[in-house]
């Protein structure tokens, strides 16, 4: 019987391309024939995926499919979803633990690596190889006691690590080189190889910076690896990534909330080549030409309808009213457009009652139980399926609900206004069903012309492709442990 094998992906900062490299790899390494499974310590993101009953990090979501597996919450035993500038909720192995300050997830952090390393060894069980990736940067040596994330974890774990640079921001040489140089000479010795990520043009005319790499550090190139154009078509993890696309007719505006999760709601419909997306960043104003103001999720609905207000959206969000445009608000954006939300138990701040923006007459009670499943629904006016799912506290009730955009188990689900103008719900992931899209689109007078499922799995095979074009592949694998 083969050993199963593991190795780390740890990255000279954030958003250095860590987790497209990792569901690149584990896409090449499934084609090769072997049982790969990603795994993720430690995740910070508000766009979360449902598996099993609970929360993981999108990325690893996407990595599960490119492996060719379902995801399963053990991929990411640590979610951190941020609430404020300066804390986080706690989801432990799916379930949410508790909601906490950033100087107190210091201490908590380090008794959550018993079950960060249960997870792991599941995982492990089950596979020829594991792809592990890391989080932020190793070289933030001023976390490194009590780490999960990076070198605390892989230290625990007693797995290799391989360190990804980013030359695309520049100084990928100091990067890489640097990170050597501050973190322990323990830690560095479990560093087996580095990759140059995101270059463009050609990575010939890097081989003498590679090389300086290598010299300087003692550790093995696995390759540069060129930019990837193909990215956008995957889904987004960091709000980051989140960009205005496309050049079609049909104009969706997206104001960009401060806490703005779960968005990779809005991946298919950038990508359908009839369709507009801007994305409105704070302090502009809602583009008067847009035919749907889209209002996303949010990790707190009552303090990101105060942010709405503050930009002065509301007031445009009346003038798109009167101009004829549609509006549709989806999980805290549904929530946002009833008359009132009612958060009795003080579970997003002050107890007390907020007014909504009133364009659903609905309102919403915050409960303590969260709503985390997945969701096989039917679009009530095109009878098209929806395989989505639900992330939320709260429930929602009123007169507009007697006109839902779905049924559920022979249940109404959502509202829209008496005029059509105005629609609510709180699935997640609905315009990821190509049928359901293109009937919602068709009735906005637009033709959906994608296949958004084809079009991730064509891109992950294409980018397995480019991996194994570019990178020591089988390096990797004789390099796990």
């Amino acid at each position: 019987m083969q050993k199963s094998r593991a190795i780390m992906i740890q990255g000279t900062g954030s958003n250095v391309g860590k987790s497209l490299l990792v569901a690149g790899i584990c896409r090449a390494l499934a084609q090769r024939g072997l049982k790969v499974l990603p795994f993720k310590p430690q995740n910070m993101s508000n766009n979360a995926a449902v598996a099993q009953g609970g929360e993981i990090g999108r990325a690893q979501a996407l990595q599960a499919m490119a492996c060719g597996v379902a995801p399963c919450v053990d991929m990411n035993p640590v979610l951190l979803k941020p609430e404020s500038e300066t804390g986080a909720q706690v989801v432990v192995q799916g379930q949410r633990l508790t909601t906490v300050k950033a100087r107190a997830y210091g201490a908590l952090k380090a008794t959550l690596m018993p079950r960060v390393l249960e997870s792991f060894q599941r995982l492990k069980a089950e596979a020829d190889i594991v792809i592990i990736e890391g989080a932020g940067s190793p070289a933030e040596v001023n976390l490194r006691a009590g780490d999960i994330a990076n070198m605390g974890f892989a230290e625990a774990a007693d797995v290799p690590v391989i360190l990804v640079g980013d030359i695309d921001r520049g100084g990928v040489i100091a990067q890489i080189v640097g990170t050597k140089a501050v973190i322990s000479s323990k830690d560095a010795a479990r560093v087996c190889g580095f990759i140059v990520n995101k270059f463009r043009g050609d990575p010939s005319l890097f081989d003498d910076g590679f090389k300086a790499i290598e010299d300087h550090t003692g550790w093995r190139g696995l390759g540069t690896l060129p930019w990837f154009s193909d990215a956008h078509k995957l889904p987004a993890e960091d709000a980051l990534d989140i960009r205005s696309s496309g050049s079609g007719d049909y104009h969706i505006a997206v104001p960009q909330l401060s806490r703005m999760a779960n968005f990779d709601d809005l991946d298919p419909l950038a990508q359908e080549p009839n369709v507009r997306v801007t994305m409105v960043p704070a302090g502009q104003a809602l583009p008067g030409d847009a035919d749907l103001v889209l209002i996303p999720g949010t990790k707190s609905t009552i303090k990101d309808l105060a942010f709405f207000r503050e930009q002065g959206w509301e007031v445009d969000l009346k003038a798109h009213m009167r101009r004829g445009g549609k509006v549709l608000g989806i999980c805290g954006g549904y929530q946002m457009l009833g008359k009132a939300i009612s958060d009795p138990e003080g579970l997003e701040g002050p107890a007390g009652n907020t007014s909504g923006l009133a364009l659903l007459d609905v309102q919403t009670i915050m409960l303590p139980e969260k709503r985390v499943t997945q969701v096989e629904a039917v679009h009530t006016a095109s009878g098209a399926p929806v395989n989505g799912y639900e992330i939320h506290i709260g429930t929602t009730e009123g007169a507009d609900r007697a006109r839902p955009l779905f049924s559920v188990e022979g249940k109404p689900e959502g509202a829209s206004s008496a005029n059509g103008q105005v629609a609510g719900t709180y699935l997640h992931g609905l315009f990821s069903a190509d049928k359901f899209r293109a009937a919602w689109l068709g009735a906005q007078g637009v033709q959906g012309a994608l296949a958004y499922g084809a079009t991730v799995e064509e891109t992950l095979d294409a980018l397995a492709k480019h991996i194994e074009a570019h990178l020591d592949l089988s390096a990797l694998i004789r390099m796990a442990k």
